[in-house]
């Protein structure tokens, strides 16, 4: 108790705690958008339900990853070489997730841009409950190792590492209903989010070939593509009011 004291005392506690909330908001939206698409396939009366469990278990995984720090952390240590490049679990665990990312949204773009009638009629553009529930835990099985490794290497301190994952994942739930209805009413957003996916997992690819791309970079092109998307959304607007005026 009196450590917890004394860590709310410190004027740098608090600015790591700012700083990791963050972080830990930003890094969420990836798991939120792959959320949002997935779970919008479902019947609309299991949506709702399937979000929930998916943002639970991305927060269940992060707390129990933080009771296991000191094996977290041994993650980024070489466990084979190729050609003189070392691999760590935590470089084959994104380079994993990278792929799964790019075939997931590459499959879910070629719906959207030739889907089959016949196979939809059928049921089989759609997923079930389980198989989603299943694809939501693997992404945030690799989101939430990235997560936590970098929490690691902010901060020492659990308790603030553990507030920080609290408040992020009470963000992407607060935000994961709005979210999902406006990528839902919106099918050009729907398109851009898959963008947004298949560059994410080239990124944790290329993360876990050893290839540091900054996340700075990543999410500027994604406010700025977004940015474009809203201006031709307001555009598009504009052009059906004016047609119903005349």
């Amino acid at each position: 108790m009196d450590a917890l004291l004394q860590l709310a005392a410190d004027p740098t506690a608090w600015a790591a705690l700012a700083t990791l909330v963050v972080m830990e908001v930003v890094l969420g939206i990836d798991n939120l958008i792959f959320i949002s698409i997935l779970t919008n396939k479902l019947p609309p009366e299991n949506q709702a339900k399937a979000r929930r469990i998916g943002i639970g278990l991305a927060l269940i995984l992060r707390l129990a990853l933080l009771g296991t720090v000191a094996w977290i952390v041994h993650l980024t240590e070489p466990v084979f070489e190729v050609f003189g490049k070392g691999f760590s679990w935590r470089d084959l665990i994104l380079i994993a997730g990278g792929l799964f990312l790019l075939w997931k949204a590459t499959k879910e773009i070629h719906h959207t841009v030739d889907p089959n009638p016949e196979e939809k009629a059928e049921g089989g553009a759609g997923i079930g409950f389980a198989a989603a529930i299943g694809q939501i835990l693997v992404l945030d099985l690799v989101f939430s190792i990235d997560s936590i490794i970098t929490a690691v290497g902010m901060t020492e301190h659990v308790p603030i590492m553990v507030i920080a994952v609290v408040t992020a994942v009470t963000v992407m739930l607060i935000a994961a209903d709005p979210l999902s209805r406006f990528i839902a009413a919106n099918p050009t957003v729907v398109m851009l989010a898959l963008g947004f996916l298949i560059m994410i997992g080239m990124t944790l690819i290329a993360e876990g070939f050893g290839a540091h791309v900054p996340k700075g970079y990543i999410y500027t092109a994604m406010a700025f593509s977004a940015g474009v998307e809203g201006l031709n959304m307001l555009a598009r607007r504009r052009r059906k009011k004016r047609t119903g005026a005349v």
